[in-house]
Formats: structure tokens, C-alpha cells, sequence
């Protein structure tokens, strides 16, 4: 992450960062993210290709060429609109595919991108295309990050009040298309607010310790118990302090 006056955040750096600073630290300023695996590379491929093709759907564009050569692209998409009546064309409501909005706090600028965005003049709908086939809980939905930031966004962007506004997540590959519809409230934007507030004072303070004094960003109170990553440091820990100790030996004279 380049030192700059503002710096872009999305909901992906969110979740990593409130999970594990440490992590975050790694992935997007040390930038030594591992690489995907070649299955996952698949998924995320054909993820893309998935929002392509919504994409040039909405704005009315030719989707034979996507379809023709994946015949799992195609039955999603018709799986979907058969279930979706939202996606049936409504020229009196105004909607937007890919359709990006910024937020700026402090020296942070927030991106948010949502994959279909309708608003009618007392309610307004993010649509979410996820490509993956296990539907995730709604528990774990609300608490994410992404949900949570592009309600907070729409809102803070427009003139919508949090109780007109809700995000519906669309699981299309798996097999039956499901989904999961979160509604907003004004007590869950004050609370969001109150938490992005929290991270950023945090990350502007690690991110000053870092340049000025090259301290790692540090393990949240309760590492040990909550985070996912947290093995993958006391490994790395306990070899790197057995490399030392190597060092430390005293060489012996034959």
C-alpha cells in the first residue's frame, strides 16, 4: 500500500484488517500474499466471467459469445432469472450493473462496487452475484464486511434512509440459485460507523508506526482464540527463532 494523502480501501481490506492486522500487514504492504491455487484460479475465472455476462446483460449488449463455449455459464443464467423476478427488464425503475461509488473518510477513500444496484423512488436493492457453490449463512453475511460497507456507502451517498435500503446476495452455482436478503436499520449504520471509525484511527496509527519506526502492525487482544491466521504466525515465529538459534551456534574446529 504506496504511502499517499489518500488512501483506497475496500470491503477486502476491511475484513482483513479487522481480523488479523498482522495479515493485512503481509498481504497489502508487504505485499506477500501466497497465490491462488489452480482450482481456485478456475472458480475465480469463472466468477468473472459470471459478472461479465450479467454486466452485458443489463446494458442490453450480445451474450451469445459467452454462453457458446460454457454450457454451466448458460444454465446458471437461466436458473437465475427464472428465480430472480427482480432481473425481469423494468424500463420504469431505474438500475445500474457494475454501477462504483467512493466514500471518503479522513485520509481513506472507500470503493464499492455493486453488481446491480436498483432504486425506485422509496427503496433501493444491491443485488450480489457469488460464484462459489456453498451458500454462506445470513449470520455471517451481516457480519462481513462487504454487506456492511456497501449498505453504509448507499446510504451515506444518497438519500436513502438505512430502513429503505437492503442487499440481497445471489448464490447461482449451486445448482438451484439461492438467496439471502439483508435488510438495514439505523442502529446497524451507527454501529458501522462507530467500528470504521475505530479501524481507521487504528490503521492510520500502525501505518505511521510502520514508515516511521518499521513496527509490525499487532495481533488483536484476543488473536489467539479468533483468528484464522493465527497458527501461521506462531509457526513462522517458532522457525525463525530456530534459524537463530543455528546462528547462534558456535562453529566447532575439526
Amino acid at each position: 500500500m504506496p504511502d499517499q494523502d489518500l488512501i483506497r480501501l475496500s470491503q477486502s481490506h476491511l475484513n482483513l484488517l479487522s481480523i488479523c492486522p498482522p495479515k493485512f500487514q503481509q498481504v497489502y504492504i508487504d505485499c506477500l500474499g501466497s497465490l491462488s491455487a489452480p482450482k481456485q484460479q478456475d472458480t475465480m475465472e469463472w466468477g468473472s466471467r459470471f459478472h461479465l455476462l450479467m454486466q452485458q446483460r443489463e446494458l442490453t449488449l450480445p451474450i451469445e459469445p459467452l454462453l457458446a463455449t460454457d454450457t454451466e455459464l448458460d444454465s446458471s443464467l437461466k436458473a437465475l432469472i427464472q428465480a430472480a423476478p427482480e432481473l425481469a427488464p423494468n424500463p420504469q425503475v431505474w438500475r445500474s450493473a457494475e454501477h462504483c461509488r467512493t466514500l471518503s473518510m479522513g485520509n481513506f477513500l472507500f470503493t464499492v462496487i455493486y453488481d446491480l444496484l436498483i432504486a425506485e423512488n422509496d427503496r433501493a436493492v444491491i443485488l450480489d452475484w457469488k460464484t462459489y457453490r456453498q451458500p454462506i449463512g445470513i449470520k455471517k453475511l451481516k457480519q462481513n464486511w462487504q454487506t456492511r460497507l456497501y449498505l453504509y456507502v448507499l446510504v451515506e451517498t444518497s438519500e436513502y434512509k438505512p430502513e429503505q435500503v437492503q442487499m440481497t446476495y445471489w448464490f447461482v452455482k449451486s445448482g438451484q440459485p439461492k438467496n439471502v436478503t439483508i435488510k438495514y436499520s439505523q442502529q446497524e449504520h451507527q454501529q458501522a460507523e462507530q467500528e470504521l471509525t475505530i479501524l481507521l484511527s487504528n490503521l492510520a496509527t500502525w501505518l505511521q508506526n510502520y514508515r516511521e519506526f518499521q513496527a509490525d502492525f499487532p495481533h488483536r487482544p484476543d488473536c489467539e482464540t479468533t483468528c484464522r491466521y493465527y497458527q501461521d504466525f506462531v509457526t513462522a515465529d517458532v522457525q525463525q527463532k530456530m534459524l537463530k538459534s543455528i546462528e547462534d551456534i558456535e562453529e566447532i574446529s575439526i
